[in-house]
C-alpha cells in the first residue's frame, strides 16, 4: 500500500514538473550567421520550445504540420531558429511588401511579452520569402483594435525553402524591445499559418472562441542569465525632402510654391524599459493616404494613426473611451474604415493633432507640427507611463492659431491582467491674434478601469471623463461600462455609454454628444463536424442612442447568423430593425444639399439585410464585401461596398475598393459612388511602386496618388510621391504635388 502510494505520489509530481517546466534560453558563445541554416553548435544545444497545437480548423488535437522554435541570446540580441514542416512548398505570399496582414498567407509569427503582464507584447513575423512584419499589441491582444501593424523598428531577418519544409532565423535586437533591467523571465507566444493544409496553430492551446494573437495564452520562458540594458540606446532618424505643390483653386496660397525642407525624430532609450521619443519638424507626406469611404451616416467617422511619431505605446494615450463593436465579426471580414472606426467617444486622438479648420473654407486642413516630445513606456512590471508634447505652427493665410498640445497617461496593472488607467488632455492656444471663434484652451481628465481575466473569459471596461473649458455648459462628462463573457459555445455582451452635451473634447474623438447608448449582444457557437461549415454562430444584437427629452433617436437591432467555412471563408448576415430620429436636418440623399433633406423631427422605422462576406483569402482572386438592400428611412436602398483583389505572386496585387449606394428617398433619388483601383508593385523586397485613384461622387473628387520607395538600409527610405485632386464634374485641377524625400535610421 505503501509502494503504491508512494507511486502514485511520484507521478503526481512528475506531471506536475512536466507541466510546469519553463524552457531555458541559453547563452550564446559564438556569433550567429543569419542564413537559415541551423549549423552551429549554438543551436545544436539550444532547448525546443513544445510542438504546436491547432487552431483551426480544429481546436483539440497537435498541429498536422509541426512547427519547431529554438531561441538563445547574446548581449545584444535575441536570437529565433524556426523550422516550419509543410506538404509541399506551393507558398502563398501577397507581395514583397513588408508589413502584410497574418490571414491568406504561410508565415509565422513570435511575440515577447517582455513584462509578464500578458497585456502587453513586440510581435515579429516573417513568410518563406523572408518578407518581414512587426506589430505591436496591448490589452492583451483580444480584438483587432488592439494590434497597430504601423510601428516600424529595426531588426534583421532570413528564410531559406526546402521540398517539405521551410526555416527562418532572426535577430532582435535588445534595443528594439523595452524590458526590466536585470529580468531573466519573459513570456513567448507564437502562431502560424500554412495555407497548403489551410491549417493555423499555435505553441500555447487557444479555444477557437478567442482571437489567435490573446496574449492570455503565452508561456514563460527563462534567461540563462539575467537581461542587461545593452548599452547607449540611441537612434536618430533625420530626413531631407524637397517638393512642388500648386494650388489651382486658389493661386495666392503662400504654401503652395517650391519646397525644401528637413526635420528628423529621435528614440532615445532613458532605461531599458522607457523610450523617449522626438521629433523635430516633422514630415509626414510619405504616409499612405487613407482609403476614402462613402459616409451614409450623420456623424464623423475616424481613421487609423500611422505616423511614427505616435505610434509605440499609443494604447497608454488612445484606448481610452467607449467602443461599439459586435464580437461575432469575422476578424478579416471588416470593411470600416479601421478597427478605430468602432470608437463611440475618446478624450485623445492623436490624429487631431496637426488638424486645424481652414477659416476661409471653414474646412479641417494639415497644420505643420513644429516639435513633438513624447516619453512612455515600463517603470516596472505594474506601472506603465505617457507623457506627450507637441506644438502646431500658426498659418495667417488659413487663420489657424499656434496650438501647444499636453498628454499625461498612467496606468497601473491589477489582478493579473487587468488595470486601472488615468489620462489628462490640455489644448493650449498660444497664437492669441489668430485665435478669434477659438476656445483659449481645452482640458480632459479620465479614469479607467480595464477587465481581462486570466482566461479571457471575461473582459470589460468602467470609464469616467471630465472637459474643463471655458465654455459655460453642463454635463461636461462621458461615462460608460462594458462586459464581455466568450466561453466555447456562448459569448455575451453587454456595454453602455453615457455622452453629456457638454462634452467638447477638442483633441478626442467625440461624433455626437448629449446621449445614453447601450448595445447588448448574446449569440451562440457550434463548430460542426462537417466538411463543409467550420464553425456557425447565431444571436441577437442590439444598439440603441437615446437622447434626453427626446426618447430614442437610433436603433438597430435584429438576429443575425456567422457561418464559418473550412476553406476560411466567412459570411455574417444580420437582419435589421432600425429606428431613426431626426434633431437636425439630414441629406440622407448624400447630394451635397443639391436635393431636399429629410426634416428635424421627423421619425422612420425601417427594415433592411445586410451582410459582411470574406472569402478565401489563399486563393489569387479575393474578394471581401458587404451588401445592404431593404428599406431606409421612407424610402429604399441598394448597396454594395467592397474590396475585389488579385495577386500576382510574389510581386503584388491589383485591388479595386468600391462603394455603390442606389437610394430613393420621398426627397428624391440619388446614386453615391466610390471607384478606387490601386497597383501595389513589388520589384523586391526593397523597392515598392504603389498608384491608385480614387474617384468619390460623395465630394466630386478625382484623386490620384502614386508613390515609389526604396528601403536602401534597414527602415532607410527613399521615396518619391505623386498627389493629384480633380473636381470631377467640371474635370479641373485642384491641386497637385510631386515630393522626394530621404531618411535614414542610425543607431549611436
Amino acid at each position: 500500500m505503501n509502494r503504491l502510494f508512494l507511486l502514485i505520489l511520484f507521478f503526481t509530481f512528475f506531471i506536475q514538473a512536466k507541466a510546469q517546466h519553463i524552457p531555458t534560453v541559453k547563452v550564446l558563445n559564438e556569433k550567429i550567421k543569419l542564413d537559415g541554416v541551423f549549423d552551429e553548435p549554438a543551436w545544436q544545444n539550444a532547448e525546443k520550445m513544445p510542438s504546436f497545437w491547432q487552431f483551426f480548423p480544429k481546436d483539440s488535437i497537435k498541429a498536422k504540420y509541426q512547427t519547431e522554435i529554438m531561441l538563445c541570446y547574446d548581449s545584444k540580441n535575441v536570437y529565433i531558429a524556426a523550422k516550419m514542416y509543410s506538404a509541399g512548398k506551393k507558398y502563398v505570399t501577397p507581395s514583397f511588401r513588408r508589413d502584410f496582414r497574418a490571414g491568406g498567407n504561410d508565415n509565422v509569427s513570435f511575440l515577447f511579452d517582455t513584462f509578464n503582464d500578458k497585456t502587453n507584447s513586440f510581435l515579429f513575423g516573417i513568410n518563406p520569402y523572408g518578407v518581414m512584419r512587426e506589430a505591436l499589441l496591448y490589452n492583451g491582444g483580444t480584438a483587432n483594435e488592439y494590434f497597430n501593424i504601423y510601428w516600424d523598428n529595426k531588426w534583421e531577418a532570413v528564410t531559406k525553402i526546402y521540398d517539405d519544409y521551410w526555416t527562418c532565423e532572426l535577430a532582435i535586437p535588445f534595443s528594439t524591445l523595452r524590458f526590466k533591467d536585470g529580468n531573466s523571465q519573459w513570456n513567448f507566444k507564437a502562431y502560424r499559418f500554412d495555407t497548403q493544409s489551410n491549417e493555423q496553430s499555435t505553441l500555447m492551446r487557444i479555444p477557437q472562441n478567442q482571437i489567435i494573437m490573446n496574449l492570455g495564452y503565452s508561456m514563460p520562458i527563462k534567461f540563462e542569465q539575467p537581461l542587461k540594458k545593452a548599452g547607449a540606446n540611441i537612434s536618430i532618424i533625420p530626413y531631407v525632402s524637397a517638393g512642388s505643390t500648386r494650388d489651382f483653386e486658389h493661386p495666392e496660397n503662400p504654401n503652395a510654391g517650391n519646397k525644401l525642407n528637413f526635420g528628423g525624430d529621435a528614440k532615445v532609450a532613458v532605461t531599458s524599459g522607457l523610450n523617449l521619443d522626438l521629433t523635430f519638424n516633422p514630415d509626414f507626406s510619405n504616409v499612405e493616404a487613407d482609403r476614402q469611404v462613402i459616409n451614409l451616416t450623420r456623424f464623423d467617422v475616424n481613421f487609423p494613426e500611422q505616423r511614427q511619431f505616435f505610434l509605440e505605446n499609443s494604447d497608454l494615450f488612445t484606448g481610452f473611451g467607449g467602443y461599439n463593436t459586435n464580437p461575432f465579426v469575422p476578424p478579416a471580414g471588416s470593411l470600416g474604415v479601421s478597427a478605430a472606426g468602432n470608437q463611440i467617444v475618446s478624450p485623445f486622438f492623436s490624429r487631431q493633432i496637426g488638424i486645424g479648420i481652414d477659416t476661409t473654407t471653414n474646412l479641417s486642413v494639415q497644420n505643420r507640427i513644429t516639435y513633438g516630445a513624447r516619453i512612455s513606456g515600463k517603470i516596472d512590471d505594474n506601472w506603465r507611463v505617457g507623457v506627450l508634447n507637441t506644438q502646431t505652427a500658426a498659418d495667417s493665410y488659413k487663420g489657424i492659431a499656434s496650438m501647444n498640445y499636453s498628454v499625461a497617461a498612467l496606468q497601473r496593472r491589477v489582478f493579473g491582467r487587468s488595470n486601472i488607467a488615468a489620462i489628462f488632455v490640455n489644448k493650449e492656444v498660444l497664437g492669441k491674434e489668430l485665435s478669434k471663434g477659438v476656445n483659449a484652451y481645452n482640458r480632459v481628465a479620465g479614469l479607467e478601469y480595464n477587465l481581462a481575466s486570466k482566461d479571457n473569459r471575461w473582459n470589460g471596461k468602467l470609464y469616467y471623463h471630465q472637459v474643463f473649458s471655458p465654455i459655460s455648459v453642463n454635463e461636461k462628462f462621458a461615462h460608460g461600462f462594458s462586459l464581455n463573457y466568450s466561453v466555447r459555445k456562448l459569448i455575451a455582451k453587454w456595454s453602455h455609454d453615457w455622452v453629456g452635451k457638454g462634452f467638447d473634447a477638442e483633441v478626442g474623438f467625440v461624433p455626437r454628444k448629449n446621449f445614453f447608448h447601450i448595445n447588448p449582444t448574446i449569440g451562440f457557437n457550434i463548430f460542426p463536424k462537417s466538411r463543409t461549415f467550420n464553425r456557425i454562430s447565431y444571436g441577437v444584437a442590439y444598439d440603441q442612442y437615446s437622447q434626453p427629452g427626446l426618447g430614442v433617436t437610433d436603433r438597430q437591432a435584429g438576429p443575425f447568423l456567422l457561418l464559418g467555412f473550412q476553406n476560411s471563408a466567412n459570411i455574417l448576415m444580420t437582419l435589421n430593425q432600425n429606428y431613426t430620429y431626426l434633431f437636425n436636418d439630414f441629406d440622407a440623399l448624400r447630394s451635397n444639399r443639391t436635393l431636399p433633406s429629410l426634416k428635424k423631427g421627423t421619425s422612420y422605422t425601417y427594415y433592411n439585410f445586410s451582410a459582411n462576406y470574406v472569402s478565401d483569402l489563399r486563393k489569387k482572386f479575393s474578394v471581401n464585401f458587404q451588401p445592404l438592400i431593404g428599406q431606409y428611412y421612407d424610402g429604399s436602398i441598394v448597396s454594395m461596398v467592397g474590396t475585389a483583389s488579385y495577386r500576382f505572386q510574389p510581386y503584388g496585387f491589383l485591388s479595386v475598393n468600391f462603394s455603390y449606394n442606389d437610394i430613393h428617398l420621398s426627397t428624391g433619388s440619388n446614386k453615391v459612388y466610390l471607384f478606387g483601383p490601386k497597383f501595389d508593385l513589388t520589384f523586391s523586397k526593397s523597392l515598392f511602386w504603389t498608384s491608385y485613384v480614387q474617384y468619390n461622387s460623395q465630394i466630386k473628387n478625382v484623386n490620384v496618388n502614386s508613390r515609389l520607395q526604396w528601403r536602401f538600409a534597414p527602415v532607410s527610405d527613399f521615396f518619391l510621391v505623386y498627389t493629384d485632386n480633380y473636381n470631377s464634374e467640371a474635370w479641373m485641377p485642384k491641386n497637385r504635388a510631386i515630393l522626394a524625400k530621404v531618411t535614414y535610421w542610425l543607431n549611436l
